[in-house]
């Protein structure tokens, strides 16, 4: 065992423990039993502390050593994601604003560069966690800045995803833009459509959900690094402010800019909420589609029956022969969770007190994870369900030809009132013949 100490005492860690005392204590303090922080977070944090440790190399500020040290254990960090359960055990709700995770990610980075140096962990004289790993910074700029980053690389996966729902939505519209079916309002018969047209609308919903996740990137591009603090960049060189978001740019490929009010992006969250809000209008569409195809595919027998979904697995361990429409609840299941994740980004970012929010943990793991959810839960949705669709024409034409919906058609010529009572009066087949003969007669 090793002893640390810091302003509150001291602790024993194991003697090879990547993680220092502030990690020992946030594991302690937040033992929720949960998952622990975002990967994509901790991935993109790391980022930010080796474009800060090549910015330091570059100005020639600092020991050559000490920061060539901090690159590599960056990069060891960034190529060994199978091993971040054991480095970064931080549970992802805590309090501090997301204090632990970067002593977290601090601890871990100086004491790997100690063991690349050939030195013990722990040994901070050599390379300081604080001093030398978190120089220039704070976690008030480090962590808002990597959430952005994790932001972005996830909204480009959606964004993808979303293209490829799009264009598998217009290929059915373009199949099935010839067959008939019965069009509903509120759950009841209304006037005569094609299947294609009902996908066309869907692709029109996704296509807009691709357009929104695609600008807000703009948004998410401003980062407050080299802000640190509350955003007036004390004890943060000038000329690193400027180089480390350059360093950023070249090692994400994103085009990030510094803040040109960083006290702003430091104490306030709403362009996460913005972003939050239209993956929740993405959710909403895809709940929408899902359920409409759950209903149009109900029976066999019983419901409407008008659409197929692929059969992926059995559905009850009573009922022999049934299967359930589970890719489209599981859809739903997801939208219904990213709109709870909503709300609570939006509570979060609401309590954000003077300059800095406490909350931001808890906006970044619901954020990060809405992101995830939903550009897996668009994969699946295409691949599993919209792509295998299959259309009963049987039950389309059975459907359209019982109803009245070519009532409508009539309206402008006989009247609705006259209409209106042909229909309730008499069968759908005697009613056609009665209104097409009351228009021979006009």
């Amino acid at each position: 065992m090793r002893l640390e100490k810091d302003m509150l005492g001291e602790k024993a860690l194991p003697e090879e423990a990547l993680y220092g005392i502030n990690t020992a204590r946030a594991m302690e303090n937040f033992n929720l039993g949960q998952k622990s922080v975002n990967r994509g977070l901790i991935r993109a944090m790391v980022l930010v502390k080796k474009a800060a440790a090549v910015t330091y190399l570059n100005l020639g500020m600092g020991k050559p050593e000490v920061e060539s040290a901090i690159i590599a254990a960056c990069d060891e960090v960034l190529n060994s994601e199978d091993k971040y359960e054991s480095y970064f055990p931080v549970q992802a709700l805590q309090g501090d604003a997301g204090t632990s995770t970067n002593m977290n990610v601090n601890e871990v980075l100086a004491n790997l560069a100690l063991k690349s140096l050939g030195q013990n962990p722990g040994d901070y004289e050599v390379i300081h966690p604080l001093d030398d790993v978190n120089r220039g910074q704070s976690t008030n700029d480090v962590y808002p800045t990597a959430l952005r980053i994790a932001a972005i690389r996830q909204l480009r996966l959606l964004s993808d995803e979303c293209a490829k729902l799009q264009t598998a939505l217009q290929e059915k519209e373009s199949q099935w833009q010839d067959v008939d079916k019965l069009g509903r309002t509120e759950l009841m018969d209304a006037v005569p459509i094609t299947a294609g047209e009902e996908f066309g609308a869907y692709a029109q919903a996704i296509a807009r959900d691709r357009w929104r996740l695609y600008k807000v990137e703009e948004r998410l591009r401003q980062v407050n690094i080299g802000g640190t603090a509350v955003g007036l960049s004390n004890n943060a060189d000038r000329k690193y402010r400027f180089g480390v978001i350059e360093e950023l740019r070249r090692l994400t490929g994103y085009g990030l800019a510094a803040a040109e009010y960083p006290m702003d992006i430091t104490q306030n969250n709403d362009v996460f909420v913005e972003v939050s809000g239209l993956i929740k209008a993405l959710a909403v569409n895809l709940m929408k589609i899902a359920n409409d195809l759950r209903l149009m595919n109900s029976g066999p027998h019983g419901g409407l029956g008008e659409m197929v979904l692929p059969e992926v697995q059995q559905g009850s361990t009573i009922m022999p022969g049934k299967v359930n429409p589970v890719m489209a609840e599981m859809v739903m299941q997801c939208a219904m969770r990213v709109a709870a994740n909503d709300t609570a980004i939006t509570m979060a970012a609401a309590h954000g007190e003077f300059e800095l929010n406490a909350f931001l943990p808890l906006i970044a793991d619901s954020l990060l994870e809405s992101l995830a959810l939903m550009t897996e839960a668009v994969r699946l949705f295409r691949e599993k369900c919209i792509v295998p669709l299959r259309i009963n024409e049987e039950a389309c034409r059975k459907h359209l030809n019982a109803s009245s919906a070519f009532a409508a058609s009539y309206a402008p010529v006989l009247g609705y009132d006259k209409v209106s009572r042909i229909i309730r009066d008499y069968t759908p087949e005697e009613a056609v013949k009665l209104l097409k003969k009351c228009v021979e007669e006009r």
